[in-house]
Formats: C-alpha cells, sequence, structure tokens
C-alpha cells in the first residue's frame, strides 16, 4: 500500500515531463490532421487493435478472439511488432520460431493458430507489403497494437480500454498511462472497456457510455475476463484449481490485478514473483521459482503462469517437465449479450470491403478530425 501510496506521489511530480509528451503527441497528430504526415491505406481490409494507454487493456486477447472468430470464414494474417523479440525487421512465423525470434504474443497466436500466417515488425507500412508477398492469398490483416501508428490508415479500428482505468480519467505519461490523445478515440470505430466486473449494471454501462461520447459512427461494447482451466506447461494435462491449493503466481504482465483477484477466490492462498511486462526469464529465474516453491510447505501446491509468460518460459522445456507449472488462459467475454453483434460488425466490415471491389494499395490521409485533449 504504501508503494503504491509513493508511486502515484512520485507520478505527479512527473506533471511537467507529461505536459511535454502531450505537446509532442498533439503535434504529431495534428500533423497528421492536416495532411503534413501522410498514411497508407491497403486494397484489402486492415483491423486495427490497440489503445490509448500502454498495456493491461487486453489486447492479444482480443486478437485471439477476432482470429478464432475469423478464421473459417477469411484467409486471416497478423500483423505484430514483436515486442522484446531478439531478431528485427520482418519476420514470418514458421515450424522453427520461438518467442525470442518473434515475440511472446506473436508465438502464442503462431501455436494456437498454426495455418493462419503470423508476422512481426517494428515498421508495419513495411511488413504489410512483405507479409503480402509471402502470402498473397491473404483476405484480411489484423494489426496488434497500432491504434497509434497512424502511418497506417486501417479500415477498422477498435480502442480497447480499461474498466478500471478508462481513458477519459487517465493522464498523459510519465504522470499516467496514456501514450495517445485521449482525442484519438473518435478515430475509433468500435470500443471495447474491457475487464468489467462480471455483474456491471446497465445504469453503469451506460453512465460510461456517456462519459465517453460516442461519436454517430461509434459503437460500444463491455467485457469480463473469463478464465479457463489450467493446463500442464509441457504436458497440456489439466488441473482443477480449489480452494486447498496453494499458488506460486509467476508472471511479467502489463496488469496481473484481475488475476490475483482470480486466485483470491479460487485458491486457498498464492505467493507472487512479479516481473516487468514481456520479461524474457533468465535461468536464475528459475532457480529463484524452484527455491520460492520449495518453501511453500503443504502438499497441494502448483506453479502458475499466463500463456504469454509462458512463451518465454518454454526455452526451460526440460527443467519445466519435472514442475508442476500450469499456465492459464483467458478469453473476452462480452457482457449484455455483445458478442455476436461484435463479431457481425467485423465481419460486414470485410465482407463489405470484399464486395466493393477494392484492390489497390493507394497513400492517403485520414479523415481530419479535431485535434485536443
Amino acid at each position: 500500500m504504501f508503494s503504491n501510496w509513493f508511486l502515484k506521489s512520485f507520478r505527479i511530480l512527473l506533471l511537467p515531463f507529461a505536459i511535454i509528451y502531450w505537446l509532442i503527441i498533439w503535434l504529431r497528430n495534428f500533423f497528421y490532421d492536416k495532411n503534413i504526415f501522410n498514411s497508407s491505406s491497403f486494397g484489402l481490409p486492415v483491423i486495427c487493435v490497440g489503445n490509448l494507454s500502454i498495456g493491461g487493456t487486453g489486447k492479444s486477447p482480443m486478437v485471439e478472439f477476432l482470429v478464432g472468430c475469423l478464421k473459417d470464414k477469411f484467409k486471416v494474417a497478423t500483423l505484430s511488432r514483436g515486442y522484446k523479440r531478439k531478431t528485427s525487421g520482418y519476420a514470418l512465423a514458421n515450424e522453427n520460431s520461438t518467442a525470442l525470434d518473434i515475440g511472446d504474443e506473436p508465438m502464442l497466436f503462431h501455436l494456437k493458430f498454426p495455418t493462419v500466417p503470423v508476422a512481426v515488425g517494428e515498421e508495419r507500412l513495411v511488413a504489410i507489403p512483405q507479409l503480402l508477398h509471402d502470402k498473397p492469398e491473404t483476405e484480411t490483416i489484423i494489426l496488434d497494437d497500432a491504434f497509434q501508428h497512424r502511418s497506417i490508415n486501417a479500415g477498422l479500428n477498435i480502442l480497447l480500454t480499461d474498466y478500471n482505468n478508462l481513458f477519459t480519467r487517465d493522464f498523459y505519461l510519465p504522470t499516467g498511462d496514456l501514450r495517445d490523445l485521449k482525442s484519438s478515440y473518435r478515430r475509433a470505430d468500435l470500443i471495447v472497456v474491457t475487464k468489467c466486473k462480471p455483474d456491471l449494471s446497465r445504469e453503469e454501462a451506460d453512465k460510461i457510455r456517456k462519459e465517453i461520447g460516442l461519436l454517430s459512427h461509434q459503437q460500444l461494447f463491455f467485457s469480463t475476463i473469463q478464465y479457463g482451466q489450467p493446463y500442464h506447461i509441457t504436458r497440456f494435462s489439466s488441473y482443477e484449481l480449489n480452494l486447498k491449493t496453494e499458488v506460486l503466481l509467476v508472471t511479467g504482465i502489463a496488469n496481473p490485478l484481475p488475476l490475483k483477484k482470480f486466485l483470491e477466490e479460487k485458491s486457498h492462498t498464492y505467493y507472487m514473483m512479479a516481473f516487468s511486462d514481456h520479461y524474457i526469464f533468465r535461468i536464475d529465474d528459475l532457480v529463484e521459482m524452484k527455491k520460492r516453491f520449495d518453501k511453500i510447505d503443504v502438499p497441494n501446491k502448483i506453479i502458475m503462469t499466463t500463456e504469454k509468460d509462458a512463451m518465454r518460459l518454454m526455452k526451460f522445456r526440460t527443467e519445466l517437465e519435472r514442475l508442476p507449472v500450469y499456465v492459464i488462459a483467458i478469453r473476452h467475454y462480452f457482457l449484455f449479450g455483445g458478442e455476436a453483434k461484435f463479431v457481425e460488425a467485423v465481419t460486414k466490415f470485410i465482407a463489405n470491403f470484399h464486395n466493393n471491389g477494392k484492390s489497390s494499395i493507394e497513400i492517403q490521409s485520414p479523415v481530419s478530425m479535431r485535434s485536443g485533449s
């Protein structure tokens, strides 16, 4: 509690830097709005999944959700930056790829959907033509975490915002978590308030709707986190979590709070080894994990991690074989029956794009919008 208070107090002291940061991103967006900086549009439906803040809104599970819904209807491909990978430039996942080659999230997409092309590239403007060259049959591309990258004008923008830290209530880095202007939400077509409490009332949802201030072309959805059954990291055998289980939680994700709340409800108790987001695990971390686990003096105990963390732990596969390390998956569960409407909106966008016969690549700027904070 003291550390949280100290962190908040320290971030408030950084307000002058936040104002400078706001000015920089305001100027950048202004140049795009005034066509001084150009955006590229491509001759196929491009779907962008992103947010206005730094991490923790559920972008990866949303990309997974979209791929799962679309892969049997269209030839889908994903394109990510490949954050914290040990390589650079464009790369297309193959049977020899690892999380160190392409990043943890793209590796997870590749393992879950082996028939779907998964590409990475820091410069998405360069990577998209390369992806289309490698996979010319591609009918739609899902861009992971690209909302703030305006060099590409996506046809459909999906903006995520955390219920516990709505962009309307946040402030700019480093005082807050915003990395883009609040007004940039106007570029979104579908807005999803993620990580809601499961019993969110319609009255509270309506208040959030008014707070965001939806435009006529926008649709708003609400989702909560739904956890799957834990499975062993190498053997894939399932585990039934119960109130007698003590858990050592090992994770390096942006926002572990929902997972911690889940363990508070579903296990006897849990201990945590917390790492920075996308942390690259070392052998020393594995040794420490074993020590911490051995100190838990009960028979019913496991080590738990997330799917993204598992991608970065798999380089220790031999050692993990002998440990009860279980992985827990998460997915978006739409509230108020919104899933069908959400999927319909995305599917309709792709179908309409192809029906309109767009087939060329052109350079253009997005429709100018009013800049602001």
